[in-house]
């Protein structure tokens, strides 16, 4: 572990508010339709409302303890410990309510939502734990809500759509380009286009126009506040050497990282071999905000490819690709061999079964063992595994359709 003594100044952070131009650094911004300029507006400024008023923040604070289940513990991996030569802590976000850490920012979105007046909500999904998490709120606050789930995720994750369904909410297809996260998030923009007076779009990463970057990493402080908290008190007022999380649009990590992006810590954010946005993309746009994104010579997106629907995204939330830009944070690919090796080596040395998304983050962590050895490394748990079973089970089996999804090729090199 590293101490804090040479932590930067308390009162600068790396992770400031991005002004109202949404900038962080050369990243990020407000590119979207003309349409949608005044919602997106509206939106910063609700948001900044609410998030200085105490009896939001006070109302909020209760839902994380008394609903989510916050603080989630944190736990110290031996058996994983000794196999792999270093000391593994694991950020439990995985016994959060609902079984990921989404369901931080979708409590503050879905409850800013009501304070706005907006009786509806859409959401995108992945992995489905967005759209369960949406659902979820959505249930507890009286709003309708509409989710869309790429029809390549609607199949591989078919327990997290029935799910959604049983908690009230209409999941949608997405049937264009790749079927995937990238076509979900279209079509729940587009949703949000035509019906922005009574519709709140509750977006589920640190991607797209401002102010949802800054706004979703807000929402997720808590985990690294807490993250931080408990190193302190477990570590004897250190913090780790390292601190691990997947990133594909990069909610979970830079919850985390926030927590410790001030300190002497090594961030490592891990991209899937087949979607790795700051290991291979260039600058361009897409969702409304300037990051690093998977593109061919002519500048059109290419398809990201991931065993995890999660992290089947060709971008990168703008404040990871700042975070890249500036050398504070590195960003590592993983092949999806080394994911499922992972997910298995995980339930098999501590009983915790990950999902797909964290695995990435131990595969690295795997590899890496010898760099690592003798440090201590903090991993986010970001999500369980119980809706990654069925995939799991199916691929290794050999079933030549969820081998569809599996790409066993070499992982390229990752930003520095």
């Amino acid at each position: 572990m590293v101490d804090t003594a040479s932590s930067v100044d308390e009162h600068k952070s790396l992770m400031d508010d991005p002004g109202q131009r949404g900038r962080f650094g050369r990243f990020g911004g407000l590119y979207v339709p003309e349409t949608l300029v005044p919602a997106c507006q509206e939106l910063e400024h609700a948001f900044r409302d609410a998030w200085s008023d105490p009896s939001f923040r006070a109302e909020l604070d209760e839902l994380l303890g008394n609903y989510a289940g916050r603080p989630s513990p944190m736990t110290e991996c031996r058996n994983l410990s000794a196999e792999l030569g270093m000391r593994v802590l694991l950020k439990r976000e995985d016994l959060n309510h609902t079984g990921s850490h989404k369901i931080n920012n979708v409590l503050g979105q879905t409850l800013l939502a009501k304070r706005m007046g907006k009786t509806r909500i859409v959401a995108e999904t992945g992995a489905g734990q967005h759209g369960v998490a949406t659902a979820t709120a959505a249930a507890f606050f009286g709003q309708d809500c509409v989710v869309y789930m790429g029809e390549v995720d609607v199949r591989r994750q078919a327990l997290n759509v029935f799910r959604m369904r049983l908690l009230g909410a209409e999941v949608r297809s997405a049937l264009s380009g790749s079927r995937t996260l990238k076509d979900a998030v279209n079509e729940a923009m587009r949703d949000w286009v035509s019906s922005v007076e009574s519709t709140y779009y509750c977006l589920g990463s640190v991607m797209g126009p401002h102010p949802y970057p800054w706004m979703v990493r807000e929402f997720h402080r808590v985990l690294g506040q807490e993250a931080f908290d408990q190193c302190r008190e477990l570590l004897d007022g250190g913090v780790p050497d390292v601190v691990v999380a997947a990133v594909g649009g990069g909610s979970n990590a830079i919850g985390i990282f926030s927590g410790f992006v001030d300190t002497e810590a090594e961030l490592v954010g891990v991209e899937p071999a087949g979607g790795s946005a700051v290991g291979r993309g260039l600058v361009g746009v897409v969702h409304g905000s300037m990051s690093y994104l998977m593109q061919d010579e002519y500048g059109q997106v290419q398809e990201a490819q991931s065993v995890s629907a999660g992290l089947d995204y060709p971008g990168v939330g703008p404040e990871h690709a700042h975070l890249a830009d500036i050398g504070r944070a590195r960003y590592e690919p993983v092949t999806d061999r080394e994911v499922l090796d992972a997910f298995e080596l995980l339930a098999r040395t501590e009983g915790i079964i990950p999902a797909l998304e964290p695995a990435h983050g131990l595969a690295w962590m795997v590899r890496c063992r010898d760099e690592l050895a003798g440090k201590t490394v903090l991993l986010n748990l970001s999500g369980r595994g119980d809706k990654d079973v069925a995939q799991v089970q199916a691929i290794l089996d050999g079933d030549p359709e969820a081998l569809e999804t599996v790409d066993f090729g070499e992982a390229g090199n990752g930003h520095q």
